[in-house]
């Protein structure tokens, strides 16, 4: 998820590596904290494989700073990774919020309906945090009270972004109609 963030906040603007940190930081780092560890390393390796642009510019009273931008390659790829994401891009939660992010980028309407359309299908797939006997164990069965928690406040969000796939898949197609005509 780290270079699908990266490569979503270079496609909108070159940033100097504290500017992408904090960027990072913003969108997912209450759930999944970066490191300088973790980030400077996979900037290196976006670097090497064409990926990114870094050019050195002189600080303002500190020492030269980084400039990153996308090249040509990197956009690709994250339009790519965008139309085709990975099945646990669309399973997990935070990675689906962290692609839907960027997915505004994607400049065809049916290419992010398409997307949304999966989350769709996963969320309409019958699943629970528990199981009984292979069926999933729905609140209103569960006794104890935290586990009967966690079953409403899932069925809760649940609902709330079917509804707004819903909404959404239901503008996407409509701009895709204009489009078309």
């Amino acid at each position: 998820m780290l270079e699908l963030t990266i490569l979503g906040f270079l496609y909108e603007r070159p940033l100097h590596g504290y500017e992408l940190k904090d960027r990072i930081q913003g969108l997912s780092g209450h759930v999944r904290p970066v490191s300088d560890g973790a980030l400077y390393p996979a900037i290196t390796r976006m670097v090497k494989a064409g990926l990114l642009e870094s050019r050195t510019e002189p600080g303002v009273s500190a020492a030269p700073r980084r400039t990153l931008s996308l090249t040509p390659e990197g956009r690709a790829a994250l339009l790519s990774r965008l139309r085709a994401p990975k099945e646990a891009e669309i399973t997990d939660g935070q990675r689906f919020f962290t692609l839907l992010a960027f997915l505004g980028h994607l400049p065809d309407p049916a290419d992010q309906a398409a997307v949304l359309r999966r989350r769709q299908a996963f969320l309409n797939t019958p699943a629970s945090f528990f199981y009984e006997d292979g069926v999933p164990v729905r609140a209103e069965r569960e006794p104890d009270i935290f586990r009967r928690g966690m079953l409403r406040i899932a069925r809760a969000t649940g609902t709330a972004e079917k509804q707004w796939l819903a909404e959404a898949l239901e503008e996407l197609e409509a701009a895709a109609a204009s489009d078309g005509v």
